[in-house]
């Protein structure tokens, strides 16, 4: 008799078979759109070339389908508008977390001239791909902090 697992996406019991010893996920098309998902994902993340090859097959097919996005907000404008909300809010956390120029003023005085090295901290990605980074400055040459 076949083992039983229960399914990581829909949690119903299927039977795994004997071909997949290590089978997670059960035949429905939303369980396997689920698992492949999952795997890109990973794949994406560990692999420079997967994540290079998707990126490219990605650009050429919004080449052959230049209209989509601009068709598909046009078709659904509900998500339109909670797009521009989110990203409404997004640009005002943002904000509040931008220093002041009073702020960037004692920075500056702090500081000093000179050639600093940035070293990435860390990366938070907002809609359209645009990029904050929080960076750590530490003098190369020049005045420099004391």
């Amino acid at each position: 008799m076949p083992a039983r697992r229960r399914c990581a996406a829909c949690g119903q019991v299927f039977k795994v078979l004997p071909q997949v010893p290590e089978q997670s996920y059960c035949a429905e098309d939303a369980c396997q759109r689920e698992r492949r998902k999952l795997w890109q994902r990973a794949r994406r993340l560990e692999d420079p070339d997967y994540r290079e090859n998707q990126a490219r097959a990605q650009e050429a097919w919004l080449a052959r389908n230049p209209d989509y996005w601009r068709e598909y907000r046009r078709r659904n404008p509900e998500y339109t508008q909670q797009n521009r909300e989110r990203q409404r809010t997004r640009l005002q956390e943002a904000r509040a977390t931008e220093p002041s120029a009073a702020d960037q003023a004692e920075v500056a005085e702090l500081l000093g001239s000179g050639i600093y090295r940035l070293k990435i901290l860390a990366i938070d990605r907002f809609a359209k791909m645009d990029v904050c980074f929080l960076v750590e400055l530490a003098p190369v040459r020049g005045d420099g902090p004391s």
